[in-house]
């Protein structure tokens, strides 16, 4: 655990992004600064220490490994991708948490272990067409997985994901609002940099 939201950025900074992106899953590593800020705000309402998160589409692990860093009882990160899951393999065992953390290679559509809270950054659907139906498909899996999600989406769809939230039995109690920076990595991307907005939001189960 740490006193000071700037040491878990720090922790975070390390671990890399994925060794080969694949357009079609959308490969964008979180910036630590978003990861370490999401992260401290869910442990400050409750959600992580003592608990079991699962980070479903994990990439390298930075939210699997931050939410060790922050003190859960077990933090499973899921992901299809086996370059990935051997980065954030590797970081881990450099952090010592090999106890705590758990990769599972799988399509999210097949796991099927529950917990306490999700935190999941999904697929936006910015790039390719069929990649749309990508976050209703995480959004799904999330809600049978855990009473609590947290769940990343462009700014510009956020009233849909709420509603699609609310049909799944969840409704919505906290936002955050990021502006996340997506680096040229495929050969379409015509830009150094662009800044996407994004929302986050967590919802938990309705009573």
């Amino acid at each position: 655990m740490f006193k000071r939201k700037k040491q878990l950025e720090m922790a975070l900074q390390d671990i890399p992004g994925h060794p080969d992106p694949r357009a079609e899953l959308e490969q964008y590593q979180t910036p630590s600064i978003i990861a370490a800020d999401l992260l401290w705000n869910a442990a400050a309402i409750g959600d992580i220490e003592g608990f079991k998160v699962v980070d479903l589409g994990c990439g390298t692990g930075i939210f699997t490994l931050g939410s060790a860093l922050m003190g859960a009882a077990e933090s499973v990160g899921v992901d299809v991708d086996p370059g990935a899951l051997n980065v954030a393999e590797s970081y881990a065992s450099k952090m010592g948490l090999e106890n705590v953390v758990r990769f599972v290679e799988s399509d999210v559509m097949n796991f099927s272990e529950p917990a306490d809270t999700v935190i999941q950054n999904p697929p936006f659907g910015a790039q390719k067409a069929h990649a749309k139906e990508a976050d209703r498909i995480f959004m799904e899996k999330a809600a049978q997985t855990a009473p609590v999600v947290y769940s990343f989406h462009m700014k510009e769809t956020e009233h849909f994901v709420e509603k699609f939230f609310n049909s799944l039995g969840m409704e919505a109690t906290h936002r955050f609002y990021y502006s996340f920076p997506i680096p040229r990595i495929y050969d379409f991307h015509q830009k150094e940099k662009v800044h996407v907005k994004v929302v986050v939001l967590r919802v938990q189960r309705k009573d």
